[in-house]
């Protein structure tokens, strides 16, 4: 089977959002994994739409999965209803389906999978925006898979 016989996916944006950087994973058209994009450095709310925009445009953008950084608890604290709100500005914005994605132990996982790599320390705080965006789309697509 080639992919023009198999049915394309609508791309899905994955967001590991930070105070400073929004780390940015895109859905390839099958659906089945994720690639990181460049990291988003925050200025203000207007220029960060303006570069999601364009991500969104650029790679057709159907949905998108937004990291939710909950408390080991379960609890949602401060980071947490920050990024609720702007997951509403996000749909209010695109007009598109916007998801939270629990994701306490995706930036741990992005971490620990760096430090292992022989990676210097300057690149792997380039790259775990990207990383942890990565494993928040990946793991969300996997658990829609299974149900």
């Amino acid at each position: 089977m080639n992919v023009s016989e198999d049915k394309l996916h609508p791309r899905i944006l994955g967001m590991d959002v930070g105070s400073k950087t929004i780390g940015l994973a895109v859905s390839d058209p099958l659906g089945i994994t994720a690639q990181g994009l460049q990291t988003i450095r925050r200025k203000n709310k207007r220029l960060d739409l303006e570069k999601l925009e364009q991500v969104i445009r650029d790679f057709d953008v159907a949905e998108i999965v937004v990291g939710y950084p909950l408390r080991l608890s379960g609890s949602e604290g401060s980071q947490a209803e920050k990024v609720r709100a702007f997951a509403e500005q996000l749909r209010g914005h695109f007009k598109i389906p916007v998801h939270l994605w629990d994701e306490r132990l995706s930036s741990a996982e992005a971490n620990r999978l760096l430090r292992e790599s022989e990676m210097s320390i300057k690149r792997r705080g380039e790259v775990v925006d990207r990383l942890a965006a990565v494993l928040i789309l990946q793991n969300w697509m996997e658990a829609k898979r299974r149900h």
